[in-house]
């Protein structure tokens, strides 16, 4: 994004709303890679498991309501982004246990 200082502030927001939306179509566009986000929710739900296993039930509770947080707070921002059906709960998942590209 390059600023002309002389240029005037409705054509400013012209050009950034054009490069926002030309963003958006090709985030859209673009076909999501949702390996690491199958290894992140693997790991999660072995971890849930593992304290349900246990009878950790507190901690259980825990954890899985701050993923459920996770994903809903990624799908509102999804769906606020101009995303719509699978494809705004495709990015949610990855959003919340895209972590594990790390692993």
């Amino acid at each position: 994004m390059n600023f002309d200082e002389n240029e005037p502030q409705s054509v400013r927001e012209q050009r950034l709303a054009a490069e926002r939306a030309e963003s958006r179509e090709a985030r859209k566009a673009a076909s999501l890679d949702l390996w690491g986000a199958h290894v992140g929710a693997v790991i999660v739900i072995g971890a849930l498991v593992l304290l349900g296993w246990y009878g950790k039930l507190v901690a259980l509770g825990i954890v899985s309501g701050i993923f459920l947080i996770w994903f809903a707070a990624a799908l509102v921002w999804a769906c606020a982004d101009g995303d719509h059906g699978r494809h705004a709960l495709q990015r949610a998942y990855s959003i919340t246990f895209g972590w594990g590209d790390g692993f």
